[in-house]
């Protein structure tokens, strides 16, 4: 939970507010995604080291030694890669047994997926490309949600509703990001989109998103969804009235509002 609440201000409210079991699969989830996006990211490595990590990281988790596989592969990189990425095995042996095929299986996809957009020097030209984009760092973790509250209490969900609440969240990002990643060398907007595009793109995303929470009933699903579609909405608000990022107040507030 430490590293959590270093890594994400948004999902370790609802993540700490979970019950014993599934606490633990979704902070395992979390951080092993986390780990690969730093990985994707990161400001010094090369394209290619970039790739060969990634796509190292799909082999150990589809291994069956995720632990020993995934810790070889990063140790020569301690010096460069940011704690969260060299305890990526430590997150994997969080998870319950039960449900780690579910997170080692979605982990290993994602992997794979990032290396392929670091090929691509991520190229993104079009809409298409777009929902390809945020279907792989985004939409994918939708799916693995589902499949995790499945797991803990039977609960089912709409498979492609979860998947724009992964890539609405993820567009609130590219939204909020764009200055950095434009000084990085990536551009996620497609060809001849603003920022009015992009934040119809959003909302449309988070409209579905909000239709998926309206299908959930009860439980610990819809509690943890509210609190980042909430912060979602606020975020895509703020930056289409010229505003970037929520305070730390704002969102204290907003989560303090959620019934």
């Amino acid at each position: 939970m430490i590293m959590l609440k270093k890594t994400s201000r948004t999902f370790y409210i609802p993540i700490s507010r979970l019950k014993d079991g599934l606490k633990d699969a979704v902070a395992a989830a979390y951080l092993c995604m986390r780990a690969i996006d730093e990985i994707e990211d990161h400001e010094t490595l090369s394209d290619d080291l970039k790739a060969k990590l990634l796509l190292g990281i799909h082999d150990a988790f589809e291994s069956s030694n995720v632990v020993d596989n995934s810790r070889k592969l990063l140790a020569p990189y301690q010096d460069v890669l940011p704690e969260v990425t060299m305890k990526i095995d430590e997150w994997a042996l969080l998870c319950p047994p039960t449900a780690a095929g579910v997170v080692y299986r979605n982990t290993a996809k994602m992997s794979k997926q990032m290396a392929e957009w670091v090929h691509e020097s991520w190229n993104i030209r079009t809409e298409d490309d777009l929902d390809r984009y945020t279907y792989s760092v985004a939409g994918m973790v939708g799916e693995m949600l589902s499949e995790l509250w499945l797991w803990f209490d039977g609960t089912k969900t709409d498979s492609s509703k979860a998947i724009a609440f992964g890539r609405g969240l993820q567009a609130v990002n590219i939204l909020r990001n764009q200055k950095e990643d434009m000084e990085r060398g990536v551009n996620f907007f497609p060809d001849g989109w603003g920022p009015k595009e992009m934040i119809k793109y959003t909302r449309r995303n988070l409209k579905i998103a909000d239709e998926y929470l309206m299908e959930l009933k009860g439980g610990p699903a819809l509690e943890f969804c509210k609190i980042p579609l909430t912060l979602a909405h606020a975020t895509v608000n703020l930056i289409a009235a010229g505003g970037n990022k929520l305070t730390r107040d704002a969102v204290m507030k907003l989560v303090g509002s959620i019934n």
